[in-house]
């Protein structure tokens, strides 16, 4: 359900600003719009920048200002949303970079996803479990993360309260007290579910044993979003909770057709080289896999708008009757 409300209104001084009003995401991948195509130049691999910030990503499908700014960027940790030196993809601080855009727009809200390449390092552990299916005599991933997953993301929670007190501080030097705008840190949406055709779901693009998937999807992603939950509230800022957001649309759950789906299966990009060069073949020709696709794209920005509109401190984002993602 919607929590209370929390957060305070624009002050009066804002009547009087004549610059554009803005919003702004910080992040990795999930919210740089990896996997939802149309990359904005310059970080389709050129020169090395991975970032893949896309035109489809959720923040420029949000309607809660004039303009729409994403600094996210695929592959970010906590360390580089924070005000630390930091360089990614030959990218630098994000929260500096707002400071500059928060100068020259009115920044009315922030949103934050970060955390999965903390400690979690998600990516990678997709990996590992990829191998686990492919070795059928060895023991599931599941088995592993049973016991190393909760460590893992109480690990990462102090990071990423860390980069928040950054983006809040980035804020301020830009001349904004808090009330002045809403911080939104929001979790994750499970990329894959056990619900998939037994036999053909690995040909079709989710090459994962059901039992490792169904613990993704159930305590994996769960408690991932339970720590940056805690992450949020110990920091002050407004939590959005994405794990059930693509529920019965991950990867692979449409069987033969991807059409109902708001998750990439497996996906290679045999192009990649055009913009990466010879840097792109391994990882990079495969990085927008099990990523929301431009239909979740579209479905988590009408949710962060309900959510922002709304004024509460949490909600969740959960497939209505209507078929759309609502925050509830």
């Amino acid at each position: 359900m919607l929590g209370a409300l929390a957060v305070a209104g624009p002050p009066a001084a804002a009547a009087d600003d004549t610059r554009q009003t803005a919003v702004v995401s910080l992040g990795d991948s999930a919210i740089s719009g990896e996997g939802a195509g149309n990359y904005d130049a310059g970080t389709r691999g050129e020169n090395g920048n991975w970032c893949h910030r896309s035109a489809n990503a959720l923040i420029h499908r949000t309607a809660l200002a004039q303009r729409t700014i994403n600094l996210a960027c695929s592959g970010a940790d906590s360390a580089n949303v924070s005000l630390a030196d930091t360089v990614h993809y030959t990218e630098g601080s994000q929260a500096r970079r707002l400071i500059d855009v928060a100068r020259t727009y009115r920044v009315t809200a922030v949103v934050v996803q970060v955390g999965a390449n903390d400690e979690p390092e998600f990516a990678d552990t997709i990996l590992d479990c990829i191998e686990a299916w492919l070795n059928p005599f060895g023991s599931s991933c599941a088995s592993r993360l049973r016991t190393e997953w909760p460590q893992r993301v109480a690990a990462m929670a102090p990071r990423v309260r860390a980069a928040l007190a950054d983006v809040r501080s980035a804020m301020s030097q830009a001349g904004y007290a808090n009330g002045d705008y809403s911080l939104v840190l929001a979790s994750y949406a499970s990329p894959v579910t056990e619900r998939m055709d037994e036999i053909l779901h690995g040909p079709q693009g989710c090459p994962f044993r059901l039992s490792d998937a169904r613990f993704g999807r159930t305590q994996a992603v769960p408690q991932l979003s339970e720590a940056l939950r805690g992450a949020a509230q110990q920091a002050g800022v407004r939590f959005l909770d994405f794990s059930r957001a693509t529920e019965g649309r991950e990867a692979c759950s449409g069987g033969g057709s991807s059409a109902s789906e708001w998750q990439n299966r497996i996906t290679v990009d045999p192009f990649a080289w055009v913009y990466g060069g010879l840097d792109a073949i391994g990882i990079h020709m495969a990085q927008q896999s099990f990523h929301p696709n431009a239909r979740g794209h579209n479905q988590l920005g009408r949710c962060v708008t309900e959510f922002v509109q709304s004024g509460a401190s949490s909600a969740t984002c959960l497939v209505g009757s209507d078929g759309n993602l609502h925050a509830v």
